[in-house]
């Protein structure tokens, strides 16, 4: 991996590489990384999804690396840490912002020192006076994101160095300089697509980019590129620009959010593909009162850093709404849905009982924009355990915006296609014996997964497999519906403990789990990536059915539409290769180290009988299959029957 790498990095072709867990592909590209960016004289990018991910590398892997390296290299490598600027904290927010002003609703009738937005402010402003890089994730205890808002502000919101009186001192300023002067910045896909996609420069000049946990990027770049409209925002807005708009045309914004957030809480959540005429008419009133807000509000520079701060939040503000509602109403006028670029939903999520509505405007597809700004631009380097879907890379090639390639064969210079659209993709396998390590039960014999819940037959076999187990269950479930009629269910049925998604912080269950061999632990999504559990505390996964997008999905089944209008399989496009995506990940929990041994179980019969089960099965990796029950408890009981004995002699937890 790290020759190809190093081959990408010269010749501008880009790569793919699947490298299972255990394979050490982060000092796989790392070294490369260092040694082209020193020769070059051009930092190297380095995209994570993940925050542990991110504080592995810079606290763990560069610094041992650039330790080894220097004998070989012409100086000792740099390396920093970049994020995005609303991660840092903002001194001219901090001093001459109005926190009270942007207090919630719910904290208006208690005197704001009192509230506790208030102490969370006052606590910030004491950490401002210690603090030597302003990074939120160094806040410990952390703070609810509505208090860090009091204190933060957007790319778009910040006032920029020069104007700035806390320019010289600014942390997101220092962190851009140390990245500037580095050889390799780690940041994440969401700044990395801020970066690629808008018209702003944060990350210092680069020609080479390498995206680890790349699965994840196509679901982090439209979570950029998506816009929103919410009575929430709405209300700040109201507030933000009270004192910098005359009368009437502060009254006019007002009216016209007033009514539109009356529309969306009365509408029902849903993708809104042809909009009646009074959404468009109160959507178009809405721009426009905003637009008038935004003419009025003086774009000079101020001598007072409180006016010059209020101004630019108001006008961030009033920009996002004006092109938010504008890329809404210019979809709504293509008459042919499948011709649409972009997809207009309402959401209604649910806060602590209370209803928010919230319209939303996402691309169809973010291909083109990654194909066209990012591979496009520089070279790059993707890599990922999961990535070969079916056991091919051309579904995420296809989501990125790459040409479908066979894996392990180099790309052909397309006449039609810029040099910079090749790529050449390779899987360098795994260092477990996934024959020999594991099994992949499936339940052919069970009922398919309904809508009422689990099933009485598949609640007889979770609590088979996990007394077989003797515990050590990871049970990644659809729902958290599921999860907790599992969990329930278990703890009347089994003497061992079951923890459940909710019950306390995830981070803390999963060290209860790890802690304990007896336990299991229930869950939904964010347990299906991430979970580490190496040693005898972890020999069964347990998947209730396969993880579909929710049909409902707005984005996902405009997607599936546009691609079967097409002559396309919209199905196995978007839901299929979402399934995989997910599968992959998630049975990926049970190997952690050479050690490990265990068993994958599928309680759902489609995985066995339905014509994608095939796809689906060749996106995993190549562990022994069976439909015998039988054969899967007696390998679950002579495991724990092992695990026992080496705890009862004194061995290693990891052990065995």
């Amino acid at each position: 991996m790290a020759t190809a790498v190093e081959h990408s990095l010269h010749s501008g072709e880009h790569l793919v590489v699947q490298a299972g867990t255990g394979t050490g592909k982060s000092l796989a590209y790392l070294v490369p990384a260092l040694a082209h960016a020193i020769e070059t004289s051009s930092p190297v990018v380095v995209s994570t999804a993940t925050i542990a991910l991110q504080r592995q590398l810079v606290d763990r892997d560069l610094p041992r690396l650039a330790e080894a390296l220097t004998p070989s290299l012409t100086r000792k490598p740099r390396f920093a840490i970049l994020k995005g600027r609303g991660n840092y904290l903002c001194l001219n927010k901090l001093h001459n912002g109005a926190a009270s002003d942007q207090e919630a609703p719910d904290t208006l009738f208690e005197p704001f020192a009192a509230s506790a937005l208030g102490r969370d402010v006052q606590r910030l402003n004491e950490w401002a006076d210690t603090t030597k890089t302003g990074d939120r994730d160094e806040l410990k205890p952390g703070v609810p994101d509505r208090s860090w808002s009091q204190v933060s502000v957007s790319a778009r919101e910040c006032l920029g160095a020069t104007r700035c009186p806390f320019g010289t001192e600014c942390f997101a300023e220092l962190a851009r300089l140390d990245a500037g002067q580095s050889d390799v910045v780690v940041t994440n896909h969401a700044l990395l697509a801020i970066d690629a996609i808008a018209d702003i420069n944060i990350l210092p000049e680069h020609d080479a980019v390498i995206v680890d946990e790349a699965h994840d990027l196509v679901d982090r770049v439209t979570s950029v590129a998506t816009q929103e409209l919410s009575a929430v925002g709405l209300t700040v807005t109201i507030r933000r620009i009270g004192r910098l708009v005359s009368p009437e045309t502060a009254s006019r914004f007002e009216a016209s959010s007033a009514t539109f957030s009356s529309l969306i809480h009365d509408s029902r959540p849903g993708t809104i593909d042809r909009a009646d005429e009074e959404t468009v008419t109160y959507l178009t009133a809405l721009r426009d009162a905003a637009a008038a807000a935004r003419t009025e509000i003086p774009t000079g520079q101020s001598t007072d850093p409180a006016t010059a701060s209020a101004r630019t939040e108001a006008v961030a503000a009033l920009d996002d709404i004006v092109d938010a509602a504008s890329l809404a109403l210019s979809c709504w006028a293509e008459p042919d849905i499948t011709a649409r670029p972009n997809v207009v939903w309402l959401d209604h999520e649910d806060n602590r009982g209370t209803i928010r509505p919230v319209l939303r405007v996402a691309p169809l597809s973010v291909a083109g924009l990654l194909r066209t700004r990012l591979f496009g631009q520089r070279t790059v380097v993707l890599t990922s355990a999961t990535l070969a879907l079916g056991g091919k890379f051309d579904a995420m090639a296809a989501s990125w915006g790459l040409p479908a390639r066979e894996p392990g064969k180099g790309a052909d210079t397309d006449s039609t296609t810029a040099t910079r659209a090749t790529w050449h993709g390779i899987d360098v396998g795994s260092p477990f014996q996934h024959e020999k390590s594991a099994i992949l039960y499936l339940a052919r014999h069970l009922p398919a997964p309904g809508r009422d819940g689990l099933g009485a037959a598949t609640l007889d076999e979770i609590e088979t497999l996990v007394r077989a187990a003797g515990g050590r269950t990871l049970g990644l479930f659809s729902s958290m519906r599921a999860a907790k009629e599992a969990s329930e269910e278990m703890r009347t049925r089994l003497d061992t403990p079951v923890l459940c998604q909710g019950d306390d912080a995830t981070s803390v269950l999963v060290e209860q789990f790890s802690a304990d061999p007896e336990t299991s632990l229930f869950g939904t999504l964010s347990l299906w990536q991430g979970v580490d559990v190496p040693g005898p505390s972890l020999s069964l996964v347990l998947i209730d059915r396969i993880p579909f997008p929710r049909p409902d999905d707005p984005l996902r089944a405009a997607r599936q539409r546009a691609i079967s209008s097409r002559g396309g399989n919209g199905f196995m496009a978007v839901a299929g290769t979402q399934a995989a995506l997910l599968l992959a990940q998630g049975t990926g929990r049970l190997l952690r180290s050479a050690h490990d041994r265990g068993v994958v179980a599928v309680l759902d019969s489609r995985m066995a009988t339905a014509g994608y089960g095939g796809f689906l099965r060749a996106s995993l990796p190549p562990f022994w299959s069976t439909h015998d029950l039988s054969v899967v408890t007696a390998a679950l009981q002579r495991l724990m029957t092992k695990h026992n004995a080496t705890y009862a002699g004194g061995g290693s937890p990891t052990q065995g």
